[in-house]
């Protein structure tokens, strides 16, 4: 009965990854601004921090665990219409990378708690960073979808390991320019 609705459950889940990932995109941005926020002076620190913890908490609630929810339903559906997939070498990559993704999910949500109780324990430089990754993750699954033979996945994750060292690269040079000019 599944396979006959298996292009809409592939559908639903793609959009569900898709609202999930931007979730997990956004969220660090709001951390780093609620870090910034933490340090300026009253009463500016009090105005931008509780907007940003009300922005955060919408997002992660409203957005980012409902879609996480479904998009891990609905691939779990997927799995039981087409069991086969299971037998798939790239396939066991990709459910590890899955993990990892929810392993992020769950340490953001650590974040977000702990931010919201004005409790912080990273900076925002450390944050920059976190939010990449998401993206390192959403890459290597990608990849493996599209090219799943087992040589192909080596390069892209391959690939993946060289994007994550020039975004760092970038990510340095970023931080340079902010040091030298604050407003950059």
């Amino acid at each position: 009965m599944l396979l006959e609705y298996y292009g809409y459950i592939k559908a639903l889940h793609l959009i569900f990854v898709v609202t999930w990932f931007a979730g997990l995109f956004y969220i660090p941005r709001l951390f780093v601004y609620q870090i910034e926020a933490f340090h300026k002076p009253s009463p500016e620190k009090e105005i931008l921090g509780k907007q940003l913890k009300l922005m955060a908490k919408r997002l992660w609630f409203i957005i980012s665990w409902p879609s996480g929810i479904l998009a891990t339903f609905f691939a779990i559906l997927l799995l039981i219409a087409n069991s086969s997939l299971l037998q798939l070498g790239w396939m066991h990559v990709k459910l590890g990378f899955v993990c990892l993704l929810i392993l992020y999910h769950l340490k953001t949500h650590q974040m977000f708690k702990q931010l919201q109780r004005d409790d912080v324990r990273y900076s925002s430089s450390f944050m920059r960073i976190w939010n990449e990754g998401a993206t390192f993750i959403l890459f290597a699954v990608i990849f493996l979808v599209i090219l799943k033979s087992s040589i192909n996945w080596i390069f892209g994750v391959i690939g993946i390991f060289v994007l994550a060292f020039l975004l760092m690269l970038g990510f340095k040079l970023y931080q340079r320019i902010r040091e030298k000019n604050p407003n950059a």
